[in-house]
């Protein structure tokens, strides 16, 4: 009697081996986005000055400024942030937690 399913020894792609038709559709797609790269900035720009709530709006926004800026890191709990901010002189800092 034949043994039916489950894992077979040496059976499929072996472990840590690329899958090439993965990356060639990958290369495929992003070519096809590239094509399209002004007119969706476009699109995010209109959602973001005129799109019908402030959500769709902040999504817009921070869409562009990823896309020109990168994302931001986020910082460890080890990491004293300070930020300065333009005007006045202010300057936040994170606070300690309270034991």
């Amino acid at each position: 009697m034949s043994r039916h399913g489950g894992h077979r020894e040496n059976a499929g792609r072996p472990v840590g081996s690329a899958n090439r038709a993965t990356a060639d559709m990958k290369v495929r797609l992003s070519d096809l986005a590239r094509q399209h790269t002004s007119i969706a900035l476009d699109t995010l720009v209109d959602v973001c000055e005129n799109g019908l709530n402030e959500t769709a709006r902040i999504s817009a926004a921070t869409a562009i400024l990823d896309r020109g800026f990168g994302k931001p890191s986020e910082a460890g709990a080890d990491q004293d942030i300070t930020v300065n901010l333009p005007f006045d002189g202010w300057c936040i800092e994170r606070a300690e937690p309270t034991p």
